[in-house]
């Protein structure tokens, strides 16, 4: 019996690998052939305060899809924004060569001619284009030069609409998210029931809220329409210029020195010297500059640790007198009640991960917020180095960039506790960074279709006709074997 058995072990082995090899060719795979070749595109944030610059990759032969994007490198550029250049537009250039050689290095050089290469310029950018056409155009025209000079696939140096900035970082939050659709075991694309989440981004010069809406905005020029993966979305998106974490700073500190002493938000035993032209330069100051004043001249200014007053002094930010809508936000402007849950990026990050991981506070309820911002704003200047004396350029703005968050979240928007709940406030998206610049890539290349994708294999069509040739030869031949060696068995017991 065991000699039997033993004989019946080679083909019943082949048969089994046969059944084995069809199995794994009805299992879904990402791919099972050597890693394909990649492509790279190149993305310039030219915001208010800096440049960063991200290098994304995805698999050459599977564009049009979703999930296969990401993060290849980043680099932040040396220096301000390009805005800041307007007086010497060719340093706006040349402040991203480091940057861009570091593409030169990163993007294999057989790549190079055929990775696009965008810069997308922000509120900063639409600041100084409001205030000087001229100056803005220059900057432009300095940067362009400078990009043209690289062998990548350069297609265009533009300013960003506000619009543009909020829809563009809710569908890089989604898409990483995967919240537009998602590849599943069974091989194919499939819409997740957890919906969008919305996005909040706090930049330098401006913040924006965009999330989806089941009924049509009462402003149509807050609402943007799209159809990604055969979906259509409705969102709402709104832009407020000059409600960026830099500008909101200079905005407190001209009332500040206008109403005040001293600086509420500041910590007490902190003091400097302001140069009033600094201070009033901005369009988003121009309401506050005295009609004649010394551009040259500084003033000392202390900090009075007020947690009270600061907050006085933020809540003027938000006006909440006038509304010609159902229900607005501030400044007269329509929003729809926040619904669902939001990912808040940018200094909304980094504000609360400063109060979390430096001051040890927690901030998972609005409640709690107010009462970290409120021990944050009691600190005094000795208290604060202390507690961070590596950041001693930024400790002074915390308290007053913390009290802005906190009210634009509550008094703002309008999150109370439960909705406040749905928060996460996050810098990546598994290794990618959360912002405008990916979405921005993924709309100009077209990486997004606007009809599903049909049922995804992972081998080309004729690999998988060698395959199940080659599999169904294996289990003819196991089968061939059993019935030979089933005869032989039966001869021998006859005889």
């Amino acid at each position: 019996m065991a000699g039997k058995a033993l004989s019946l072990l080679p083909p019943l082995l082949l048969a089994a690998a046969g059944l084995a090899g069809l199995l794994l060719l009805c299992v879904p795979t990402r791919d099972i052939r050597e890693p394909p070749a990649l492509k790279y595109g190149i993305v310039l944030d030219a915001g208010s305060s800096h440049t960063s610059m991200f290098i994304y990759k995805w698999p050459a032969d599977k564009e049009n899809d979703t999930g296969i994007v990401g993060q290849h490198s980043s680099c932040d550029a040396q220096g301000g924004g390009i805005s800041s250049y307007a007086d010497n537009p060719s340093g706006a250039g040349q402040s991203l060569v480091e940057c861009l050689n570091q593409a030169l290095r990163d993007v294999p050089k057989e790549r190079h001619a055929g990775t696009p290469l965008y810069l997308g310029a922000t509120a900063g950018m639409r600041l100084l284009n409001l205030t000087s056409p001229e100056a803005s155009a220059n900057v432009l025209a300095a940067v362009t030069q400078t990009l043209t000079q690289y062998p990548f696939d350069f297609r265009g140096a533009r300013i960003l609409s506000g619009q543009d900035e909020g829809v563009f970082g809710w569908v890089t939050a989604n898409y990483l998210l995967e919240n537009f659709i998602k590849y599943g075991w069974v091989g194919r694309w499939f819409r997740p029931r957890k919906g969008t989440l919305g996005a909040m981004d706090l930049g330098g010069a401006s913040t924006q809220i965009t999330f989806e809406t089941t009924s049509p905005t009462e402003d149509p020029a807050n609402e943007v329409q799209l159809r990604l993966y055969g979906q259509r979305y409705r969102v709402y998106t709104h832009s407020f210029l000059c409600y960026g974490r830099d500008q909101v700073l200079r905005r407190l500190l001209a009332r500040a020195l206008q109403t005040h002493g001293s600086h509420p938000c500041w910590p007490r035993g902190y003091s400097t010297h302001v140069m009033l032209w600094d201070v009033y330069e901005s369009p988003c100051t121009a309401a506050q500059r005295p009609q004649a004043f010394n551009r040259s001249t500084r003033v000392s200014l202390a900090g009075s640790s007020d947690p009270a007053l600061c907050r006085s002094l933020v809540s003027q930010l938000f006006n909440s007198s006038s509304c010609h809508f159902s229900r607005c936000s501030f400044n007269g402007v329509f929003q729809p009640p926040v619904a669902g849950k939001f990912i808040a990026f940018s200094a909304f990050f980094y504000t609360m991960d400063f109060l979390r991981t430096v001051m040890g506070l927690p901030v998972a309820t609005l409640q709690q917020l107010e009462g970290a911002v409120v021990t944050l704003c009691n600190q005094t200047w000795s208290e604060l180095q202390a507690r961070a004396p590596d950041d001693r350029a930024r400790l002074p703005d915390y308290c007053a960039g913390a009290m802005f968050v906190q009210q634009l979240l509550s008094r703002g928007y309008g999150f109370d506790e439960r909705s406040f709940g749905g928060v996460t406030f996050q810098k990546k998206a598994g290794d990618t960074a959360v912002g405008w610049a990916l979405g921005y890539m993924l709309n100009l290349t077209n990486l997004i279709p606007a009809d599903p994708p049909g049922l995804r294999k992972g081998t080309d069509f004729s690999s998988w006709v060698v395959l199940l040739l080659l599999f169904a030869a294996m289990l003819l031949a196991a089968f061939a074997l059993l019935l030979h060696q089933a005869r032989s068995t039966k001869s021998a017991s006859t005889i």
